[in-house]
């Protein structure tokens, strides 16, 4: 047994400690969460490595290493041993991504190293959800996305996509992994769109799901139907499907300078309950 504090790289017989870890947390913790379920903790399965901060010998923080860095249950000692492990490695994310204070604290140590960043986003209020508000009637345009569909959507994700993050998800390596990721969300039922004349109106995803809890992402409305009220119609949809199907509880974080999709989204029922923090490379 680990009896000082310490941190390692976790092995596929840690997964029973490293899902209580996640499971004590299930809105915070959905996107990693939801990985390790379908993964385990096989660094080529996950995508990345998960580091444990232990402390008398129990599992009591973790940070997943892998596309993005993200900071989970952890405390201001385990997030110094993540920065420098993280530091000894050198940076192979694009962003570090997680609950607020855990990661400005992380980004304070690797900046020196790391920065500068191409955008810190510091406080993206994380919005969640157990029933749908009767003030606003589900579209009934919107619906799954088919998987023969996959070309009729995509146009749309890749403009959110650079949207919402400043880079197109083509660059590098053509699209392949963002294709597979939107591919991987038709086929799992995941994807809704509103399509009219061939062409997406409204869409979103649910990105992220487990038993507990998921978390809606990638809602876009396209420049020219903006303002007639489509984003809230179609989140009160894809929020009934996701009530329905997937999780009792749904979440989503939103950027804080973005009034109107969080005032859309309260009209849907979504209330504000903490704030994540993303810094984007």
């Amino acid at each position: 047994m680990l009896t000082q504090t310490t941190t390692r790289v976790l092995e596929p017989g840690d997964l029973g400690a490293a899902l209580a870890v996640l499971e004590s947390e299930p809105v915070a913790n959905a996107f990693v969460t939801s990985r390790v379920q379908i993964a385990g903790l096989d660094p080529w399965r996950l995508g990345g490595e998960m580091w444990g901060w232990y402390t008398d010998g129990r599992l009591r923080s973790l940070c997943y290493s892998g596309a993005n860095l993200v900071p989970i249950c952890a405390t201001p000692e385990a997030v110094r041993a993540f920065a420098d492990r993280a530091r000894r490695a050198g940076r192979r994310c694009s962003s570090i991504v997680g609950p607020a204070e855990p990661t400005a604290q992380l980004w304070r140590l690797l900046e020196p190293g790391w920065g500068p960043a191409r955008e810190v986003r510091a406080n993206q209020p994380l919005m969640v959800t157990e029933s749908s508000s009767a003030d606003v009637a589900p579209d009934p345009l919107v619906r799954r996305i088919r998987k023969d569909e996959m070309d009729v959507l995509m146009p749309a994700c890749v403009a959110m996509f650079t949207e919402e993050v400043g880079i197109s998800p083509l660059a590098g390596d053509g699209g392949l992994l963002y294709q597979a990721r939107v591919a991987e969300l038709i086929g799992a039922g995941r994807s809704f769109a509103r399509i009219e004349d061939g062409k997406v109106v409204f869409k979103a995803e649910i990105g992220a799901a487990t038993p507990q809890a998921c978390q809606i992402q990638g809602v876009w409305v396209a420049p020219e139907h903006r303002g007639r009220g489509l984003s809230e119609t179609g989140m009160a949809a894809v929020l009934r499907y996701a009530l329905a199907d997937v999780a009792p509880v749904v979440s989503l974080y939103v950027n804080d300078y973005n009034t109107p999709a969080r005032r859309a989204y309260a009209r849907v029922g979504f209330r504000e309950t903490g704030a994540f923090m993303s810094v984007l490379f």
